[in-house]
């Protein structure tokens, strides 16, 4: 029985812009057969068995021919795969998602076609450029910037273009720019028509550039634009002076190592993205868990017998209380044993699984949560279970004992290099593409990202900026030799992006 193949629209570049309908397909997807222009965090959404094909079609380098593509598609759904043709914008406008579906129909394969977001208009509004206003246009066309312009027989009516208030929209345009802008020019348009050549329409590398047809092509030239690039004629350019909302974002543009684990990146992520960088991940920590329980149960057992449990930590939390049910425990387990938390995050992480916090200091470090015990309690003759990963600092269980309390440190976790000798190549990337900043969120993190990079450390250094989450980290960079830029004053991923924020637009 064969299977059924999906044309799905990727969208323009930025992932928010798929589809939730293919988004829901991915996860389900057999067999992923992809363009050049599909942004690679939307194959993150693609289930892990699932089988990846890169077909794109890159100008001037060994690309897949169109009559192969339809093969693979043919060949996997003849399988009885559920297939998806992941296309880069919407499949049927300039996509040859029509050719793709009609060879499918002629074998008689069942198909279907999930709309996606053109670049002909995301990347005019990405700068600022709606294609309609009825001040300025009624009407829009969409045009192929391939053709030649000289062809006798041209499918693309030029006079009629000229003609009116409408806004143009040309596709695939920058190799043939010059030949667009004469012909326009040509068939009666003014010199002096308003247009703008947009590189990497929606992605934290586009770029605009604005000009009339008279000097378009000049300016093109300078600032060294290139495909992909979205061509926009029209009055409805001069717009972009007031409503440029995308390239005006306080980090636009700029490229974000985030070295936290990918379990816990994606606030990081999502908060950078939202504020116009590129975040990249490269996670240098993996969290793994106690290769043996039996302390971490015998702990939890005896709960009652301890006055403080000391969270360190959101992992700390997170390993220790979703313990509880493997032993018949739950929370009402910990009445009558009060808990201490370092930072917001871990205490609000805490409040989530309704548990009251009875000390946090203002101070998101270890030193400050002892100082706090001794100034508000009696530490000599109390109990205190400190669940926390191995290697961690022992600055908080050390001044306890030593004020006479009794302390039981549990390691609950530990963290292992998530790189293993992966990193070479993703440096040559990086040293290509260039890099703003490298984030460190912990003493772990920077050691692990030295061991990564390990010999090319010196090859890399100076070429980004890097920010701290705090004194701690910063000083376990410098032991390392890297040297930090900005610390965050308040020790949290907020404060980090907040420092970033206030480095860039000071």
């Amino acid at each position: 029985m064969n299977g059924k193949v999906y044309l799905v629209g990727a969208g323009p570049g930025d992932p928010g812009l798929l589809t939730l309908k293919g988004c829901e397909l991915l996860q389900t997807a057999d067999v992923i057969v992809y363009d050049a222009l599909v942004s690679p965090k939307i194959l993150k959404w693609v289930r892990p068995n699932a089988e990846l094909i890169d077909v794109g079609k890159r100008g001037g380098k060994p690309s897949f021919s169109q009559e192969k593509i339809e093969k693979i598609l043919l060949d996997e759904a003849q399988k009885g795969k559920k297939v998806i043709r992941l296309k880069g914008g919407d499949p049927f406008i300039f996509g040859r998602g029509a050719e793709e579906a009609l060879s499918l129909v002629k074998r008689g394969i069942a198909w279907e076609v999930v709309p996606g977001v053109t670049s002909a208009i995301a990347a005019p509004a990405y700068a600022g450029i709606p294609l309609t206003h009825r001040e300025c246009a009624s009407t829009v066309s969409f045009i192929t910037g391939q053709e030649d312009v000289a062809k006798f027989d041209s499918k693309i009516n030029w006079d009629d273009l000229s003609k009116g208030e409408r806004t143009l929209v040309f596709l695939m345009a920058f190799s043939n720019l010059k030949n667009i802008v004469d012909q326009l020019i040509k068939k009666g348009l003014s010199p002096e028509t308003l247009c703008a050549m947009i590189m990497w329409g929606t992605w934290t590398k586009q770029k605009t550039v604005v000009g009339n047809l008279s000097n378009i092509v000049q300016k093109v030239e300078e600032a060294q634009l290139e495909s992909p690039s979205v061509f926009v004629v029209g009055s409805v350019v001069k717009l972009r002076n007031e409503l440029n909302w995308f390239e005006k974002s306080p980090l636009f543009g700029k490229r974000v190592l985030v070295t936290r684990s990918r379990e816990q990146a994606s606030t990081l992520v999502e908060t950078l993205g939202q504020l116009g960088a590129e975040p990249i991940e490269f996670p240098t920590l993996k969290i793994l868990p106690p290769e043996d329980w039996s302390l971490i149960d015998e702990a939890i057992q005896k709960i009652n017998k301890f006055n403080w449990i000391v969270f360190t930590s959101v992992n700390a939390v997170k390993i220790f209380l979703d313990r509880l049910p493997f032993l018949d425990r739950d929370i009402r387990d910990l009445k009558g044993v009060k808990i201490a938390a370092i930072g917001e995050v871990t205490k609000n992480v805490l409040k989530n699984y309704h548990l009251k916090v009875d000390l946090c200091p203002s101070e998101f470090v270890s030193e400050a949560l002892l100082d706090a015990f001794q100034r508000e309690i009696k530490i000599l003759g109390q109990r205190f279970l400190l669940p926390r990963a191995q290697g961690a600092r022992v600055i908080l269980s050390e001044g306890l004992e030593k004020a006479g309390g009794q302390v039981t440190d549990l390691v609950l976790y530990r963290t292992v290099n998530a790189q293993n000798g992966k990193a070479s190549s993703f440096f040559d990337e990086i040293l290509e593409n260039g890099l703003d900043w490298v984030t460190f969120t912990s003493s772990s993190t920077v050691k692990n990202f030295v061991q990564a990079v390990g010999d090319r450390l010196n090859e890399v250094k100076g070429r980004f900026k890097v920010a701290s989450i705090g004194p701690v980290t910063s000083e376990t960079a410098g032991s390392l030799g890297i040297k930090v830029d900005l610390e965050a004053k308040v020790h949290t991923i907020p404060g980090l992006v907040e420092a970033m924020l206030a480095h860039e637009t000071s």
